[in-house]
């Protein structure tokens, strides 16, 4: 007999977070696990080969074995340097001081 366990699967967009709460075989990777949430299907921008992913914010392999009450995260790449946002949002704030 499979003992399940319970898991989580995370993706976030701009305006949105998607969270799928999946009962997963003992054993199942990450892989795996995110491609029996279905996200993929929904979200075909979502590439395994191409997205980090990680479990609660630290940075796995799809190979990685989920544990009980995992999340699994997978991570969209940034649209903009963080560094380069918080010039921009200087530049505007100091902008807005001088009118």
């Amino acid at each position: 007999m499979t003992t399940l366990i319970d898991i989580e699967v995370a993706y976030a967009l701009p305006n949105q977070q998607i969270l799928k709460q999946l009962r997963v075989p003992t054993g199942t990777t990450v892989e795996q696990a995110i491609k029996l949430s279905k996200l993929i299907d929904e979200f075909p921008e979502i590439g395994l080969s191409k997205n980090k992913l990680g479990i609660f914010s630290k940075f796995t392999q799809r190979e990685t074995i989920v544990h009980p009450q995992d999340r699994i995260e997978i991570y969209r790449p940034l649209i903009i340097d963080p560094k380069e946002a918080r010039r921009i949002r200087a530049r505007t704030k100091n902008t807005r001081k001088n009118i």
